[in-house]
C-alpha cells in the first residue's frame, strides 16, 4: 500500500511549495492516488483547477499532507467524483471556472454558474460565450405518493440563498437535494493579479463569520511560500482572537438550535453571550469581527491593558452563566425530544467525507488542524479534541459545548503566557520570486472544521493564483443524507447543528 510521500517522490516536484510537498504526476499516479480515496484509506482535503492542470490535496493513513497536480490535456483528466463522492462538487465547481472536464464524472450538471454571469469559463484565459440557459435537473425519486417541497433560495429569515427541493412522502424526508451558488463573488477571479494586502483583504470577505480563521490560513500560506515567520507574539494574538471567534460562533449557534426546536430562553440567554464575545473583540482588537486584524506578518494592532481585561471579564462571564444554560439543556425533556437521534450523521459518511468540526467530530471524525497539522501556537497549549460517536443533532450540540470550555481555558492559557515583543514581519523584504513563482498552503481550524488555502505568488509579488476551501463544501452534502428518514419539520434543525456556509461555499 503506497504512502502520498510514494506518489509524490514518483512525480516531477514543485520547486518553491511550503509546508508540504507538491509534484506533478502522471495519470497512472493520480488514479492511484483515487484508489487510496476510494479505498477509505486517504482523505481529500482539495480538489482545485487551473485553466490547464487540476490540483488535489491529501492527507494519508499516517497523517501525511502533500498536493499532486495534473497537467489536463485537452482540459480533460480522470474524474475523481466517479469514485470518491466528495469530489464531485468540487469538480463541477473546477468545470464551471476552468472549463475542466473531469472524464467520467457522473454529475456534470453546472454547480456554482447558474447562467447569469454572462460568459462561461471566467478564469480561463479566454472566457467563452454564456453556456446555454436550461432549468437545473434535479435528481428523480421513484415511489408511491411523493410529493416535492421546494424551498428557497429566498429564505423566510435574515439568511443567505440557498434551494432545497425535498422529496417527501407524507411528512417523511425521502431525499433531500441542494442548489448553491447564488451568493458566488468571484474571490477567487478577483485575487489573480492582486497585491498580497488587497488579496489578504479579500480572503477575509470570502465568509464573514470565519473572518479570523480566512485571514489566518491566507497569511499563513503566504508566509509559507515566501519563508516568513512571524513574531511569536503576533502567533499567539492571531490564535487568541481564533478562539473568540470560535466562542461568538458556537455560543450563537447552540441558542440557534434551541430556538429551532421552539425553545427561545436558551436563544436569548446565548444571544447575550455572544454579544459579550463580541463586544470583547471590539475592545480589544478594534472591529466586532476582528476583520483585517490579522495580516501576512503578523497582526494589525497590539492588544492592550483594557482589551486584555476586557477578555478576562468575557471568561469570567461565561464561566459563571454558561454551566447553567447547558445543565438547562440537558434538563429540557422537551428539548432533548428533538434534538436526540434526529438528524443522525453516520461515522462511515463523516469519515469518508473528512468532515471537519462539529459535524465531524460528532460522528467519530478524530480531526483538528489545530492539533493534527499543528501549527503555533497550539503546539505549546493544553487543549482536548472532543469526540462523540452519535452524529444525531444532540451530539453537535454537545461538541459545540465541549469546544466552548476548551476556548475558555485556550484564552486563559493565552493571555497567562502572551509574550511580548513586535507584532509583524515585514513580507515585502522577502518579496524576492526571481527565482521562480513561490507557493504555499495552509490548513487551518475555523470554528467549522478545517479551512485550506492555497496560493503562488508570482513576478512583482502579485497574486497569480489562490484557492480558499471552506470546510463546508464536505458538510453540506452530508446533511443531505443526515436528513433522510426526518420529518420535514425537522429540517430547520438539522440545518442549524450543521450551520453549513453558504457564501464560503460559493465563493
Amino acid at each position: 500500500m503506497p504512502a502520498l510521500t510514494d506518489l509524490i517522490e514518483a512525480g516531477r516536484p514543485a520547486e518553491h511549495h511550503a509546508p508540504w510537498r507538491r509534484a506533478v504526476v502522471a495519470p497512472k499516479v493520480w488514479n492511484l492516488a483515487v484508489e487510496q480515496l476510494a479505498g477509505g484509506r486517504w482523505s481529500l482535503l482539495g480538489l482545485w483547477g487551473e485553466p490547464d492542470r487540476v490540483h488535489m490535496a491529501l492527507l494519508d493513513e499516517a497523517r501525511d499532507i502533500g498536493v499532486i497536480s495534473l497537467d489536463c490535456r485537452g482540459g480533460r483528466y480522470p474524474s475523481v467524483g466517479q469514485y470518491h463522492p466528495p469530489a464531485l462538487r468540487l469538480e463541477r465547481a473546477a468545470a464551471d471556472l476552468f472549463g475542466l472536464a473531469p472524464q467520467g464524472l457522473p454529475d456534470t450538471r453546472r454547480w456554482l454558474d447558474h447562467g447569469q454571469w454572462g460568459i462561461s469559463h471566467p478564469l480561463t484565459a479566454q472566457p467563452g460565450k454564456p453556456a446555454a440557459g436550461s432549468s437545473y435537473r434535479f435528481l428523480a425519486a421513484e415511489g408511491d405518493s411523493l410529493h416535492q417541497i421546494a424551498v428557497g433560495p429566498v429564505h423566510a429569515g435574515i439568511i443567505e440563498p440557498g434551494h432545497f427541493r425535498f422529496t417527501a412522502s407524507g411528512e417523511t424526508v425521502v431525499r433531500l437535494e441542494e442548489r448553491l451558488g447564488y451568493v458566488h463573488k468571484g474571490i477567487e477571479g478577483l485575487m489573480a493579479g492582486a497585491p498580497v494586502d488587497r488579496a489578504a483583504r479579500l480572503a477575509g470577505r470570502t465568509s464573514g463569520d470565519s473572518t479570523v480563521a480566512y485571514s489566518l490560513a491566507f497569511a499563513r500560506a503566504v508566509e509559507a511560500a515566501l519563508g516568513v515567520a512571524p513574531p511569536p507574539r503576533a502567533m499567539w494574538l492571531r490564535a487568541l482572537m481564533a478562539e473568540l471567534e470560535r466562542l461568538a460562533n458556537h455560543l450563537g449557534d447552540i441558542g440557534a438550535i434551541c430556538n429551532d426546536a421552539a425553545f427561545a430562553l436558551m436563544h436569548a440567554h446565548c444571544g447575550v453571550l455572544r454579544e459579550r464575545a463580541l463586544r470583547a473583540a471590539d475592545a480589544a482588537f478594534g472591529h466586532r469581527l476582528m476583520r483585517d486584524r490579522v495580516v501576512p506578518g503578523g497582526v494589525a494592532g497590539d492588544l492592550g491593558e483594557a482589551g486584555t481585561s476586557a477578555i478576562r471579564s468575557l471568561v469570567a462571564e461565561i464561566r459563571q452563566r454558561f454551566p447553567h444554560l447547558v445543565e438547562l439543556y440537558d434538563n429540557t425533556a422537551s428539548l432533548q425530544d428533538r434534538t436526540v437521534a434526529t438528524g443522525r450523521l453516520k461515522v462511515e459518511l463523516a469519515r469518508q467525507y473528512a468532515a471537519g468540526g462539529y459535524v465531524g467530530r460528532a460522528s467519530g471524525r478524530d480531526f483538528d488542524a489545530r492539533r493534527n497539522a499543528v501549527y503555533a501556537p497550539y503546539d505549546e497549549l493544553a487543549f482536548d479534541v472532543p469526540v462523540l460517536q452519535e452524529g444525531d443533532v444532540n451530539a453537535r450540540v454537545w461538541i459545540r459545548v465541549r469546544e466552548v470550555e476548551q476556548s475558555l481555558s485556550l484564552v486563559e492559557q493565552m493571555l497567562g503566557r502572551l509574550p511580548a515583543g513586535s507584532i509583524r514581519a515585514d513580507i515585502a523584504a522577502a518579496d524576492n520570486v526571481a527565482d521562480g513563482p513561490r507557493e504555499g498552503m495552509a490548513l487551518v481550524e475555523g470554528f467549522r472544521g478545517d479551512i485550506l488555502a492555497w496560493l503562488r505568488i508570482g513576478e512583482g509579488g502579485l497574486i497569480e493564483r489562490c484557492h480558499l476551501r471552506d470546510p463546508s463544501w464536505f458538510q453540506w452534502p452530508l446533511l443531505e443524507a443526515a436528513i433522510e428518514g426526518n420529518i420535514v419539520a425537522d429540517f430547520p434543525l438539522c440545518n442549524k447543528s450543521f450551520n453549513c456556509s453558504y457564501s464560503g461555499h460559493d465563493l
